[in-house]
Order: structure tokens, then sequence, then C-alpha cells
């Protein structure tokens, strides 16, 4: 296991396996890509073959390809360099999944605030449009307006189709109904990119690698308290260890590892004697926590939980759409425990108030942002309540103002400050 670039390799030929592919009949492409077990790389490790099996090809309905490129989770970054690097692997892959499902309109939708990388996507395409490559596919990219709900596959579909982005209620499933009603496909960034290796590899070759409950490779976005953050490619299964002291040169200024977060914001955190563990969906299962995002949140001894797991739920709470009572409520709920406990005015049963609230979210929304909110924080209480019980105990936070969060403003609250201030603002000129 270790460093193997598929999706950031240097590019030798563009679309130099397009030609294979389309020789290839649809039911031959998607049984390569079956064969091959490409889990999707967006977060829930959905194997993609199975998935473009599950498109209704006999509908008379248009068959649509939508690649999610509304990257979100904090502490993911992978999809913008892949974008930005090399938005014609991307491409090269669009048009082969489209062949393989038989659709003629493929959309990329990207997060609003990626406007080099849109720039960058969109000029690649009408490259590839002017020297002939689509064919008789129309690749649209289509720029979100920076909603965390989008990167929800329904939600990005309503969005898609010019709605406010709100979760549907499944069934039915996108591959049936999804865009404007017809047989969908909706697949990540890295997902689609990776799909010329396959072809070019082989899907014995590309199975062959990472394990074999999860082959491939992945690139993982390392941030926080290490000496190298920055994306790295490598084979699924590589230790934990080996990406965090090796690659990512271990914690700065000697300090010691408090936790890690290893698929994005909102997965539950693993704690130092639990990072000897391969990098791969089932062993991060098996330890309580999931892939994700592949995003790799490192923290320190200078963090103090109760703050981390108060922004980390502010962020949620913001960009909840609203449309599930147990979210909307129970995220803002999160929050005013949080901040009455991170006060200094909490009492040892907001701790278990805490826990309650995030049982009356779990498994009673639509889709899995009020989820989010509740795996990280439900994870902190569990392994480091003393924290918690210290500031119910001490009136205050233990670490007095020496948390490396201390005094850093989340986005959150400066959106709520805005708001604030545009309140008032029309209050004013009203009266």
């Amino acid at each position: 296991m270790g460093v193997r670039e598929i999706l950031l390799a240097p590019e030798r030929e563009r679309y130099a396996q397009l030609p294979k592919a389309r020789a290839m009949s649809p039911d031959e492409l998607i049984a390569e890509l079956q064969a091959a077990n490409l889990r999707g790389r967006g977060g829930a490790g959905f194997p993609m073959g199975r998935k473009a099996a599950l498109i209704d090809r006999a509908s008379p309905k248009p068959k649509y390809l939508v690649v999610n490129a509304d990257e979100s989770e904090p502490g993911a970054f992978k999809d913008r360099q892949v974008m930005a690097e090399h938005p014609h692997r991307l491409i090269e892959g669009c048009l082969i999944a489209a062949h393989a499902i038989e659709a003629k309109d493929v959309f990329i939708y990207i997060r609003g605030e990626y406007l080099a990388e849109y720039e960058i996507l969109q000029a690649a395409v009408d490259e590839a449009r002017a020297a002939g490559v689509l064919g008789d596919v129309e690749i649209t990219v289509y720029r979100g307006a920076g909603a965390y709900i989008c990167g929800e596959e329904t939600a990005l579909l309503d969005s898609l189709e010019g709605r406010r982005g709100q979760p549907r209620p499944r069934p039915p499933f996108p591959p049936v109904q999804g865009l404007y009603g017809a047989p969908t496909q909706v697949n990540n960034v890295c997902t689609i990119a990776t799909v010329p290796a396959i072809v070019e590899m082989g899907a014995a070759a590309f199975a062959a690698t990472g394990v074999p409950s999860s082959p491939g490779t992945a690139i993982f976005s390392v941030s926080g308290n290490v000496v190298r953050p920055g994306n790295y490619e490598l084979e699924l299964g590589t230790p934990m260890r080996e990406l965090i002291y090796g690659l990512a040169g271990g914690i700065p200024d000697g300090r010691a590892l408090k936790a890690v977060i290893p698929g994005g914001s909102s997965v539950p955190a693993l704690t130092p004697d639990e990072i000897d563990v391969p990098l791969d969906y089932d062993s991060l299962q098996a330890r309580g926590t999931f892939f994700g995002a592949a995003s790799l949140i490192v923290v320190d001894d200078r963090c103090c939980m109760v703050q981390l797991a108060l922004r980390s739920t502010k962020f949620y709470m913001h960009e909840s759409c609203g449309k599930c009572t147990p979210c909307r409520e129970g995220t803002r709920w999160m929050v005013q425990i949080l901040e009455k406990i991170e006060a200094g005015r909490g009492e040892l049963a907001d701790l278990d108030l805490l826990r309650s609230v995030g049982d009356g979210i779990m498994g009673k929304v639509l889709c899995a942002l009020g989820e989010f909110a509740v795996y990280p924080v439900a994870s902190y209480l569990a392994h480091w309540e003393d924290e918690f019980v210290a500031h119910v105990e001490q009136g205050r936070c233990p670490f007095e103002g020496s948390s490396s969060l201390e005094g850093i403003v989340a986005p959150s609250d400066t959106h709520a400050a805005g708001s604030g201030g545009r309140q008032a603002a029309a209050a004013g000129g009203a009266g």
C-alpha cells in the first residue's frame, strides 16, 4: 500500500481511452465497471457499476448523467484539484459513463464558490467540443449557489431544475426517476474521473489495486494540525498512521495528537489509539466511523472539544434547508445547549439532553444532513466527556482562552452577524 497516482497522474494523451470505451456496447461497459468494483468517492461508497446497472435504459425518457462537483464538506478539497489540474480526465470519464447508460446529456454541478475551477472546466468542455470529442453528447457545467444541502443528490437535482435545493423523499431513486423525472446517474467527480483508468487497465487489474472490498486509489485531503497539509492520492487500504505521520509530516511543534476526523467534519472522530486502521470503507466503518469525503481533519491537544462540537454544529444548523423538523429544530437546540456549556452555564443534565436531541434527529430526516450534525458531537461526548463535565463543574471553559479555536470566527457566525445587521438597519429605516 502507499502512493499510487491515477487521478493526479500527469496526462499522457487526452481522450485515449474514449474510442476503446465507445467500441464496447453499453452492456459490456457496465459489466466492466461492475467487475472493477469502483466504489463512489463522494461519501456513500455505493459501487458505480451497480448504480449504472440500475438505470432504466429501456425507458422512453432521456437518460442523464449528473456529476456532483458541489464539494462543500468542511475539510474536503480533492475534487477541486482534479477539476483544476485534470479537467479533460473528468470530461473523458463523463463521456465514457454517458455511453454506458446511453445518455446524451451530462450536467456537471459545481460548487458556486469554485469560480476558477468553473472557468477551467468550462474552457476544457469548449475545447473538447471544438475538437469534436463530445460527439452527440452535450456537457453543461452548472454553477450552484453555495448551499451545502445541494451536495445531497436529490437536492442537487431540484437545484439543477431551477428549484430550491431540498432533498426528495425516496423511493423513487434517481436511477428510476431523477432529473426532470427521467433515469439519472449521479456520481462524484473523483468517481467519474477514475473511469478512464478502468478502461485503460482493465477491470481485473484495477480490482487488484487497493483492497478487495475497496479497489483503486483515493485522494485524501489532509488538513488541521499537520506539518504538510494537502491532497495525497493513495491506494485504498493505506494505514492512516502512514498518511498522518509519514506523508503529512506528523503534528507540528512536537505536540500530541488528540483526534482525527477521517471523512470530513460530519463523521465520528477517532482517538490517537484508533489510527492504526486501513483507509478504506469497511475498515473505518468497523471502527465506528465513515470513509466519508476522504478528508482527514487532524486535531492536536490544544483544541477544546466543546468548542469544536459547537463550531461543527453551527455549520450544520446554518446549512439545514429546514424541510425536516427534526433537523431544522434539532440542530438549533444542539447549538443552544453547546453554547450554554461553553459559556459555563451548563448543567450535567445538559449532556443527557444533548444526547437526547441527537437521538431525536437520527433516522428521522429525509437526508443525512441532520445526522451529520449528530455523528461528530456524539463521538466527542463518547471520547472526551471529561472536557464537557469540566466545563460544567468549573463554570467556564477549562482551556481559559488557550484553545486553538479561541477567537476564530466561524463563517456561520459571520452570516448571522450580517443578517442581524441588515435586520437592525431595516428596523431603523422602517422607523
